[in-house]
């Protein structure tokens, strides 16, 4: 048995902070290795392609309201619902690439909103995954951040005081 216990295929543990994986891409972002430009080409054309099929899926619903002969309102309404949904839903998912959400509890409101305009989350992830791999650019700002502040404790640390010689002035002793 070697005397790495890790399991096959794992890295070695590394002291200090780890990057956090990103969906589709793992680590691989960190050094842009393991394929990293095959999986951006992929993300970008799997989410044009899913958008690509959910508008002809919309358009398949909206065929079918046209067959229900429902009023020329309710084809307006929907049309409208789902441009401005798809619009937030674009926003927020851009938005969610550059920043943190500052209020969690507002972001899970909004799911039910963005899950509804998710064609508009699609191509914010076809856009941005066009240039990096989307949320790239937060996670390596957050890893760089957390890798200096690891460097800067680490530097400022003297080591074990036990282990220190005595620097000729001795203290006295407590009785």
């Amino acid at each position: 048995m070697s005397e790495n216990s890790a399991a096959p295929g794992t890295p070695p543990a590394v002291p200090g902070p780890q990057p956090e994986p990103i969906r589709f891409f793992g680590t691989t972002w960190v050094d842009h290795d393991g394929g990293y430009g095959l999986r951006r080409a992929g993300v970008a054309v799997g989410s044009l392609a899913a958008a690509v099929a959910a508008c002809f899926l919309l358009r398949f619903a909206y065929q079918g309201l046209e067959i229900a002969e429902v009023d020329s309102l309710v084809g307006v309404l929907v049309i409208a619902m789902f441009s401005i949904c798809s619009a937030i839903a674009f926003r927020k998912t851009w938005e969610g690439f550059g920043a943190r959400p500052k209020d969690p509890a507002r972001e899970d409101n909004l799911r039910g909103l963005k899950s509804i305009g998710f064609i508009g989350s699609l191509l914010a992830y076809f856009v941005r995954s066009l240039t990096e791999a989307p949320g790239e650019k937060l996670r390596r700002a957050e890893y760089e951040k957390a890798r200096v502040q690891f460097e800067k404790r680490r530097s400022t640390r003297t080591g074990n005081p036990a282990s220190r010689k005595a620097s000729g002035r001795k203290r006295p002793k407590r009785t």
